[in-house]
């Protein structure tokens, strides 16, 4: 399986569109949020879904479980292959969400966003590291029988030391020696593979390049042997 999943990080669909295509032969998926989803909704990841990469919808779903049910369910028909919930909303927000999606979908809980760091925990009244804070997340998301986490880099090693047979989502992934722009927690490709990363959701290394199809060739050529 090829990890790199892009992240298109736009609300235009022309050039979402532009990019998906120019990564289509070379991507495991493409990443589409909130930015594209605000602006293009259900019939825009329809467009992207229709050039045939797996499709990762991170809408980060946070809400009472039964309203988080029935976002769930009226996303189904876009058939992604990883969606995202917050963990903090808890078990039965959780276990809500995996009860409602498609059975080909995986659930994944972002346990800690790869902007913040310990200080901004502190400024949120937690008192956890990031790392303490991920694994407490970890144990939540587990616990309520989704797929797996979305963790930065810096975490994934211990997440799948305590569960072996999760999923891991791993954004901030940054090639070495790349800008790290708005991320705080950042790893290289072939480290976060090595530590247990499922899934590397690389974003403007890929997207903000002047060819886009050689920049991730150039990512994918520094995984090799890529896992089976």
């Amino acid at each position: 399986m090829n990890p790199i999943f892009v992240a298109i990080d736009t609300p235009d669909l022309k050039l979402a569109t532009d990019i998906a295509e120019a990564v289509r032969e070379h991507a495991g998926g493409v990443k589409l949020g909130l930015e594209f989803f605000s602006a293009q909704g259900p019939e825009g990841v329809r467009r992207i879904r229709g050039l045939g990469l797996p499709l990762f919808l991170d809408l980060k779903f946070h809400d009472i479980p039964n309203t988080v049910a029935k976002a769930v369910e009226a996303i189904a028909p876009l058939e992604p292959a990883i969606l995202t919930v917050h963990a903090a909303g808890g078990h039965e927000m959780l276990f809500a969400a995996k009860r409602a999606a498609p059975p080909t979908t995986r659930v994944v809980a972002v346990t800690l966003l790869t902007s913040l760091d310990a200080n901004d925990l502190s400024d949120l009244g937690i008192h956890r590291s990031p790392a303490e804070q991920v694994a407490h997340f970890a144990w939540v998301a587990r616990d309520a029988g989704v797929d797996g986490i979305v963790c930065s880099g810096a975490e994934v090693s211990k997440a799948k030391a305590a569960w072996s047979d999760g999923y891991f989502v791993v954004p901030g992934i940054r090639p070495a020696g790349a800008n790290v722009d708005d991320q705080k927690r950042v790893v290289t490709p072939a480290r976060a593979l090595q530590d247990g990363a499922s899934v590397l959701v690389i974003g403007r290394p890929i997207t903000g390049a002047p060819d886009p199809a050689q920049a991730i060739k150039e990512i994918a050529a520094g995984l090799s042997p890529m896992p089976a």
